[in-house]
């Protein structure tokens, strides 16, 4: 399973999704999530690209809102996530599967905080859904 892991990141098909990507089913995982050896296969920029950037930007002609999502300037949503890179890490489990993240300190969705000082702030529901032309 390691080999096919490494494989797909050589050819440049990298998952950032470490629930889906590293245990892929209770009882089989290709390495700790708490271990740092995944993280150290991209480099935080480039980890950041793929995860916001890269994505917005295959959605752009499917669905117009992407054009807003993935940067940071004016007239981009904000959606914004401000974290300890050396500090996060996934807490949740098979078994505990609704346990938050540490590192991350605050979550600004549509320029309203829903993450403030590494807690959920209850009541808000700013996000929208992006959807393609019909």
């Amino acid at each position: 399973m390691r080999d096919i892991a490494d494989g797909m990141a050589s050819r440049g098909y990298y998952a950032l999704v470490p629930d889906l990507f590293w245990q892929l089913e209770p009882g089989i995982q290709l390495t700790d999530k708490t271990d740092a050896d995944w993280k150290k296969a991209l480099d935080l920029m480039t980890a950041l690209r793929k995860m916001t950037l890269m994505p917005a930007q295959r959605l752009e002609n499917r669905a117009a809102a992407f054009k807003a999502k993935g940067r940071i300037k004016v007239g981009a949503d904000a959606d914004i996530t401000v974290f300890d890179a050396d500090r996060v890490i996934d807490k949740a489990t098979f078994e505990k599967p609704l346990q938050y993240s540490q590192g991350i300190q605050f979550v600004l969705v549509n320029g309203t905080p829903v993450v403030s000082d590494g807690k959920l702030v209850a009541g808000v529901l700013p996000g929208r859904a992006a959807r393609a032309a019909q």
